[in-house]
């Protein structure tokens, strides 16, 4: 059955989705961006913008009773390619062990002229799933 998650510990939808959506053991998050659910404000520059979004997607995972260490596969979406590295450098800190496969795209325009969006798939055992 189809599950909806909401975290309220994440930034509020700024359009009509979920946080995510948990069906079978996979959960499927809504991209997060840099903003800070207590202040509602966007993180200064590229590399505080990736450890909010990154913060909020942890917390959306948790939420859906997943981790980071559930991640299969994250898409990374970024304004400029040239934040590629410092993107990168940041995102190491939260994927430390056996990293998820990725994509990473430079787009033209982001939600509330973001500078990065991360979206995640995880897969949660059939232990976790039991808990839940």
């Amino acid at each position: 059955m189809k599950e909806i998650i909401i975290a309220n510990n994440a930034p509020a939808a700024i359009g009509p989705y979920s946080h995510a959506v948990s069906i079978e053991g996979i959960v499927f998050t809504s991209g997060q961006i840099g903003i800070n659910p207590e202040t509602k404000a966007m993180a200064e520059g590229v590399e505080a913008q990736t450890e909010q979004a990154l913060t909020n997607l942890k917390n959306v995972l948790a939420a859906a009773g997943a981790s980071l260490e559930d991640v299969v596969k994250t898409t990374v979406f970024i304004k400029n390619m040239s934040d590629f590295a410092k993107v990168n450098t940041i995102y190491a800190t939260y994927f430390t062990d056996m990293h998820p496969a990725r994509s990473c795209v430079e787009v033209a325009a982001l939600p509330a002229n973001a500078l990065v969006e991360v979206e995640a798939t995880a897969f949660k055992s059939a232990d976790e799933t039991a808990h839940i």
